[in-house]
């Protein structure tokens, strides 16, 4: 029997926000974000997922698939051209499912993103590959 595609299993727009991975918890909150932007899914009843990782300025286009699952899990690149330079980011993520006896609770994903090449910072360094966040994306209301 094949599901249909809701946004509960990726399909829609979600609001990202990524946090690097800093076990001290001493350090500011406020000093751990690594990216945030808007996240626009695309899924098929085939696995394939397209879309896009935007916000004013930059945008990476995503190719990648889904797995059905409890949680479903999305495995996606995001590649662009920012600031003249080429940017390209691997995401793993998963659904996040219902949970019994939630109130109001709004569909979510969570994962890592990794940088898959190195880029200038924007202040006259690099930004090196390797770099793995956390993040997560809640869908914005207009999806639901």
């Amino acid at each position: 029997m094949t599901q249909k595609i809701t946004p509960t299993l990726g399909s829609g727009v979600w609001t990202y926000r990524s946090l690097l991975n800093n076990p001290d918890l001493s350090v500011a909150f406020d000093t751990l974000e690594f990216g945030r932007g808007n996240l626009q899914i695309i899924t098929t009843e085939d696995g394939n997922l397209t879309g896009k990782i935007y916000d004013t300025g930059w945008e990476l286009e995503l190719k990648g698939s889904f797995q059905y699952g409890n949680p479903a899990c999305l495995w996606f690149q995001g590649s662009g051209i920012v600031g003249g330079s080429l940017w390209v980011y691997d995401y793993l993520c998963y659904v996040v499912p219902q949970i019994p006896n939630g109130v109001n609770q709004i569909p979510a994903l969570v994962g890592s993103v990794t940088r898959a090449i190195p880029h200038p910072d924007g202040q006259g360094g690099t930004s090196p590959a390797g770099v793995v966040c956390s993040f997560y994306a809640v869908l914005q209301p207009e999806n639901k």
